[in-house]
């Protein structure tokens, strides 16, 4: 079974628009362990806009699934993630004033710099995965890096898939049967939703964990949050 890895990123974003504690990250990441969730994924940015830093301190001890920080390897990202000690770290190539994730690593281009990065995680325990486009040439030299995994980007599956087009599958299921064949585990996140999960999953060989989080929190304001993890893992079997 694919694992659900939930991103908690929404409920700080909801919970800074007021200020205060409401919602309470924490206790939203006990409940989405107890609804049966996987993981918990945050994505703390320099500018703190939705997870800060503490959060993902505050989460480590209550986090008894897998732990996965997302994050540009920048000085002070890095040393969160050394102090926290997650189950994993995935790196993505954001700029600080980026919305959203929207590129994954040139992995050619930054082979000195990823490679240098992951060393440093992986001397430390935690699980490396480097944010991809569903590119062969940028798997390869994932692979070429050290890392452990990749996180395919799939945000133009999933604009595509939402089109009618199911054949933009095709690159991913590429880029998976690749990372295979390397010894690469293969995760994914970006715009995945109750819609496209089930045939994203059962197109894709050996994927191991998605990451979800944009839709999941707003499917939840229509079905509740332990309804939606439900529906999901269901779609994950």
């Amino acid at each position: 079974m694919t694992k659900l890895s939930v991103n908690i990123n929404k409920i700080a974003t909801l919970r800074n628009s007021r200020g205060g504690n409401t919602p309470n990250v924490i206790q939203f990441a006990k409940d989405v362990q107890r609804f049966g969730g996987q993981g918990i994924t945050v994505h703390p940015r320099p500018d703190e806009r939705h997870i800060k830093y503490q959060d993902t301190r505050d989460l480590k001890p209550v986090v008894h699934t897998e732990f996965n920080v997302e994050g540009n390897p920048i000085t002070s990202f890095m040393d969160l993630v050394l102090e926290v000690k997650p189950t994993q770290v995935t790196l993505v190539p954001d700029a600080e004033d980026a919305i959203t994730s929207n590129a994954g690593w040139d992995t050619i281009k930054h082979k000195a710099f990823l490679t240098d990065v992951i060393s440093e995680f992986k001397s430390h325990g935690i699980r490396t995965s480097i944010f991809v486009d569903p590119v062969l040439t940028m798997v390869e030299g994932a692979k070429n890096t050290g890392a452990d995994r990749i996180e395919l980007y799939t945000e133009s599956f999933a604009h595509d898939y939402a089109l009618g087009n199911k054949s933009a599958i095709e690159p991913f299921v590429k880029a998976a049967e690749l990372s295979n064949e390397l010894g690469l585990g293969v995760n994914a996140g970006h715009d995945l939703s109750l819609g496209n999960i089930k045939f994203f999953k059962e197109q894709i060989p050996g994927l191991l964990e998605v990451s979800i989080g944009h839709a999941l929190v707003s499917e939840s304001l229509y079905y509740g949050i332990e309804n939606v993890i439900q529906m999901y893992l269901q779609r994950l079997q």
